[in-house]
């Protein structure tokens, strides 16, 4: 991150570096030029041509370096068949004019005098009372002009490297800085992998409290989930200690009846097994993500199978379509069809051969409410807890373990929703509300 950091500072200095460079380095060179052009204009001002033809000044030119040999500063006037008139500063010197067809002033730079580098202007004029193209020449040394640069860029250059190493010093001092609460949530999270504490209590910056307040509540999501397996494995242990040592006693005594015996406790344990291990999977299920499933495609999915077992039965399925947001449901899709399977089948097989399905049946209810409605004999209010005790079942001339309800119950409880048992209005017998979280748009 501070490789990266550094990268900018640097690449944006260097392109402010330049952009300035380029924008001072031309308004010293304009300003340069713009008095050249100042002395040209002067010089044709003060020129006039002479009974003989050729040209001179009405009035001397107001810079005395014009009068100094060598001085850096020189002028000439050119004219084809006259001769050069020259400053007397270039001596024994003579510029040389680039004819060209433009008459406006031309500005460039010439090495013609060996070890003076010149910035010269030029301009064509033809003078009242000549048919000669006079060329006004005006040239300066570029040392003065080369030394203001050079100057100019120095001080660029040290000052955008003392900003650019004040920037990275204050961008590490920052990341140091900024980073510090981090370093105190690593100690933390250290003090808790060395000696057992469970929550991150040190007192932190309010720029890092909503990710101590969320690993916190990782910890105590950790934390249930480890409790939660552990009473899952001791529940199951529980359950099936009994049976295993009645099949042991029965075994080591030869005990009459012991094939039937046998298999009654073994379909005992496969209903705790199927139990547990239902809640198991929902656990796991649930701290692997966000859960979403959409409720009318599990609805249809279990309607298509239950009705082939019992093709006598008619379902009546209403609520959102397929793919709508009302559809969709916080809880994984295998355990939606499993307790969408467990209620629906209960209610072909205990119903008198109507089964109605409302899906959303209370829109406007936080949680997203199921309704499995039978047209059968119906439940006493006073027995309809029993059914979610496991292994519970009020009628035993119907096949069936016990377990469906019990195993409902628990595996929505998990995802955070209830079920709760009534009477149905409309086919008199047993409404089953199932209440499950909405999933987030």
């Amino acid at each position: 991150m501070m490789l990266i950091a550094v990268g900018w500072i640097a690449v944006l200095l260097l392109g402010g570096g330049i952009a300035l460079n380029q924008t001072l380095t031309g308004l010293v060179t304009r300003n340069f030029d713009e008095q050249l052009d100042y002395m040209l204009t002067a010089m044709v001002a003060s020129v006039e041509v002479g009974q003989d033809g050729d040209v001179y000044f009405s009035r001397p030119l107001g810079d005395q370096r014009f009068l100094e040999p060598n001085s850096g500063l020189y002028w000439q006037i050119t004219g084809k068949g006259h001769e050069d008139f020259p400053s007397r500063s270039l001596w024994d010197r003579t510029l040389t004019v680039r004819e060209s067809d433009h008459m406006e002033p031309q500005v460039y730079d010439s090495g013609q005098f060996s070890g003076e580098p010149l910035r010269v202007i030029q301009r064509p004029i033809f003078l009242p009372g000549s048919d000669t193209q006079w060329w006004f020449v005006v040239a300066a040394s570029r040392e003065e002009l080369d030394v203001q640069l050079s100057r100019i860029r120095r001080i660029l250059l040290f000052s955008f490297l003392a900003l650019g190493v004040g920037l990275i010093a204050m961008a590490l001092a920052q990341t140091w800085l900024g980073l510090s609460p981090l370093r105190g949530i690593r100690r933390a999270i250290q003090r808790i992998r060395m000696t057992g504490e469970t929550r991150v209590t040190e007192p932190l910056p309010l720029e890092v409290q909503p990710m101590v307040e969320e690993l916190n509540m990782l910890l105590a999501h950790s934390e249930k989930q480890a409790e939660e397996a552990r009473a899952h494995a001791g529940n199951l242990a529980h359950a099936l200690k009994t049976p295993l040592t009645v099949l042991n006693n029965a075994a080591h005594d030869k005990a009459p009846g012991l094939p039937e015996m046998v298999e009654r406790e073994v379909a005992a344990m496969r209903r705790q097994v199927d139990h547990h291990l239902a809640r198991a999977r929902a656990l796991g299920r649930r701290a692997a993500g966000l859960s979403r499933a959409d409720m009318r495609e599990s609805a249809d999915a279990v309607e298509r199978a239950v009705s082939r077992l019992y093709a006598h039965v008619r379902f009546d399925l209403s609520g959102p379509s397929a793919g709508s947001p009302r559809a969709i449901v916080a809880i994984e899709r295998q355990d939606l069809d499993e307790i969408l399977g467990n209620l629906i089948e209960n209610a072909a097989k205990y119903g008198g051969g109507s089964v109605f399905v409302t899906l959303d049946a209370m829109p406007g209810s936080q949680l997203c409410e199921i309704w499995v409605e039978d047209d059968g004999a119906g439940i006493p209010a006073k027995d309809r807890e029993q059914l979610f005790a496991r292994g519970a079942r009020l009628d035993t001339n119907k096949p069936g373990t016990g377990l469906g309800l019990a195993i409902v119950r628990d595996v929505v409880e998990i995802y955070g929703g209830k079920v709760e048992l009534d009477e149905s209005e409309d086919l008199g017998g047993l409404l089953v509300k199932l209440s499950l979280p909405r999933a987030a748009a």
